[in-house]
Order: structure tokens, then C-alpha cells, then sequence
């Protein structure tokens, strides 16, 4: 797999909530933080996602907003 995002963070998927049209995927990285995903439900079944399965998180940001109180 070659992609032109820089961060590729590998993890297992430690759960799948699935909606209407979308499923919230939530990834485990090593040392236990989860990134939490909002992919539509024909990317769950066409990757063929199972809980307890390796994915990968891609993340690819042109912008990354920063904000104070």
C-alpha cells in the first residue's frame, strides 16, 4: 500500500458501531490510544471490517485548527 498521507498509524479495531448509513470505527493504537473513525457502511463491508482485525488510521490534514479559553 503507498499513499501521499504522511500519518499512518497502525492499530486493531476494537469496535464497530453501526447507523443508518454510517458506522463509527474505533481503532486501538499501541499503548492504548483509540482514534474513532465515522465511515460510511459500504467502507465497513467492502474492507470487510471485524472487530479484533489490524487496519490502519490514515490521516491527511491540510489544515489543523488550534483553539485557547
Amino acid at each position: 500500500m503507498k499513499l501521499s498521507a504522511r500519518n499512518i498509524l497502525k492499530g486493531k479495531v476494537v469496535k464497530i458501531v453501526t447507523g443508518a448509513v454510517n458506522s463509527e470505527v474505533t481503532i486501538e493504537l499501541p499503548g492504548g490510544p483509540q482514534l474513532v473513525s465515522i465511515i460510511t457502511n459500504g467502507s465497513v463491508e467492502s474492507l470487510a471490517l471485524k472487530e479484533g482485525q489490524e487496519a490502519y488510521a490514515v490521516i491527511k490534514a491540510s489544515n489543523i485548527m488550534v483553539g485557547v479559553d
